[in-house]
């Protein structure tokens, strides 16, 4: 692992590099899909697009990549700040219980036949849902995890498995009284997919809060970086431990409830990416933050593009993609690194 001491050069060279690896994986989702459409067409052959090719490309694909980007983006960066708020490499963005929440959301809101149709509420009827149940679920795991106004990293991690498992036992009542279509919606939903029906002010709103709450979670970067000398250590450097938990867990777990309520659950971005970048850039998190928000976008970019067109003219879930690299990658990770690595 890199031990390089950080300077503003190496920031500045590095995010670069991964804002031109995700420029490339951008470009190169934008220009593969469904008929000979194309970025190049667009850009170098404009008047051979049809209406229907220019709509299939400005209004469906591009949305859709775009959305992609912001989504692994705020995936890794909350499993970041989770692993350096629990001091565990094996936590990721759903390991805090926000994500049974919002899931809880959005699959009452299928069952209200809510994910359908072109009106609003059918529109934003399951993100919004999804949304106000990883919300309610911010609420209720701070609220019991905090006792004695101590914000406990044992106490939070049990409350968010607990409470997982208690939203998984409700997700499988209301999948035994669905109907088939509405089954189907489910899984798929569960299974993580990026949606294809967002229009571009939707994108935007969710670029400008992801990227928001990450430049707050980038402002304590010297906090993380304390942290890992554990509380006490990270007190007598002047730390204000228990006010960085809660913001913390609130801010991390508003991206993961974000990334929820739009996609479902996408596994492996928030764990894989993480250590990737950690073993090629150092643990240093005025670092680690803004690569990662990079890093993960362009890693969801090019899954979302597998999950088009691996089995083309059909679609699998993006989250059957993540999960299909990045078991394997951690499963060599931990072979070549030893579980010295992993539970360091």
């Amino acid at each position: 692992m890199s031990r390089e001491h950080l300077t503003a050069r190496r920031v500045v060279g590095w995010t670069l590099i991964l804002a031109a690896l995700l420029f490339a994986c951008i470009l190169l989702a934008g220009n593969l899909g469904a008929g000979n459409v194309s970025l190049f067409r667009l850009f170098f052959q404009p008047e051979t697009l049809s209406p229907v090719e220019r709509t299939i490309l400005l209004e469906v694909r591009l949305p859709r990549v775009l959305l992609a980007a912001i989504l692994g983006g705020a995936l890794t960066v909350a499993g970041i700040v989770f692993q350096a708020l629990l001091r565990n490499p094996l936590a990721d963005p759903y390991i805090l219980g926000v994500s049974g929440g919002a899931s809880i959301g959005g699959v009452r809101a299928m069952l209200g036949g809510m994910g359908t149709g072109s009106s609003l509420l059918g529109q934003l009827g399951v993100p919004g849902f999804a949304f106000l149940g990883a919300l309610g679920a911010l609420v209720l795991i701070e609220r019991i995890a905090t006792i004695g106004g101590r914000f406990t990293v044992h106490t939070i991690l049990l409350t968010g498995v607990i409470f997982n498992a208690f939203c998984a036992a409700l997700i499988y009542f209301i999948q035994s009284i669905a109907s088939l279509e509405q089954l189907h919606a489910i899984v798929f939903y569960l299974m993580g997919r990026v949606p294809d029906d967002y229009r571009y002010v939707s994108v935007v709103g969710l670029a400008a809060g992801a990227i928001l709450v990450t430049v707050v979670l980038l402002a304590m970067a010297r906090n993380y970086n304390a942290l890992s000398l554990g509380e006490e250590g990270a007190q007598q450097v002047g730390v204000e431990v228990e006010r960085i938990k809660h913001r913390t867990f609130v801010l991390g777990s508003l991206l993961t409830g974000m990334a929820v309520s739009v996609a479902g659950m996408i596994g492996f971005v928030g764990l894989v990416v993480p250590h990737l970048l950690r073993i090629v850039l150092g643990p240093d998190h005025r670092l680690l933050l803004p690569a990662g928000f990079l890093g993960g976008a362009a890693f969801l970019v090019a899954a979302d593009l597998m999950a088009r067109m691996l089995v083309y003219p059909n679609e699998i879930p993006v989250g059957v993609v993540t999960a299909l690299v990045g078991g394997p990658f951690f499963l060599l990770l931990l072979r070549r690194k030893g579980a010295d690595y992993v539970f360091a």
